[in-house]
């Protein structure tokens, strides 16, 4: 049997939660990529309208019946794509690359493009979004950015530029890799660990990528304690393991 050639198109994920005033934005934006064919929402226990609004807006909609994060959420548009592609299955093509796309990037989620070149070429295993300076109602992120730098410099001998990036495009051999993936908001920074320490290719890449603005209220404070939370959970698991292997001479 010959072997399979690159696949020409990625598919998006998008996990989202109560995402309705800028799903459909972001939907429209991701499929007017020349190289989108397939966008996956997964709709992660939404108490709003997301799912009708990324459904009508053309995407693949998957709901949770309740929150399960990040992490999962990936996971499941992972295999909705796989679902797809045994469904439509096309002879002689490797499967899609996965490009994450965070749900309220609105039209700017077109700026995502220059992620998924490295990897159709295959120069890249996955890339990272690297975003300008973002506009904030205030501060809060530098120490879980600034944890996940030091443990991804640690634990793998690189420092990237923003290590909680959730825009990234990988090939689907790079996802399966990376199974199962870190829960909740550490979910980039195992990502990264696992696939540098598998040998395989990370690459930042500059895309000019706007989110919504971040608050500075309680809610916004106990979401960066979650994310700081969850990245030290990931890297702790990951020294463990470290710990283990060297003990027991794996």
């Amino acid at each position: 049997m010959p072997p399979l050639r690159p696949s020409p198109t990625v598919a998006v994920v998008i996990p989202a939660k109560d995402e309705q005033e800028r799903i459909a934005a972001t939907v429209r934006a991701v499929r007017s990529l020349p190289v989108v064919d397939l966008v996956v929402v997964v709709d992660d226990g939404s108490r709003d309208a997301t799912s009708k609004a990324a459904r009508d807006a053309g995407a693949l909609v998957v709901a949770h019946p309740r929150n399960r994060g990040k992490a999962a959420a990936m996971t499941t548009g992972a295999r909705a794509v796989a679902q797809f592609e045994a469904a439509r299955p096309r002879e002689g093509l490797r499967p899609r690359p996965l490009l994450f796309v965070d749900a309220d990037l609105g039209g700017s989620a077109v700026e995502t493009a220059p992620l998924t070149a490295p990897v159709l070429a295959g120069e890249a295993d996955m890339t990272i979004a690297v975003l300008p300076r973002q506009a904030t109602a205030g501060g809060g992120r530098g120490l879980v950015v600034g944890l996940a730098r030091r443990g991804t410099l640690a634990a793998a001998g690189w420092s990237p530029q923003q290590p909680l990036s959730g825009m990234r495009c990988l090939t689907r051999a790079a996802f399966e890799a990376a199974l199962p993936l870190a829960p909740g908001w550490g979910v980039e920074t195992a990502l990264t660990i696992d696939l540098l320490r598998a040998g395989l290719r990370v690459r930042e890449v500059p895309c000019d990528l706007h989110h919504r603005v971040t608050g500075t209220d309680w809610r916004a404070q106990l979401h960066r304690a979650a994310q700081y939370r969850d990245v030290a959970r990931a890297l702790g698991r990951r020294r463990l393991a470290d710990a283990v292997r060297r003990a027991t001479g794996g």
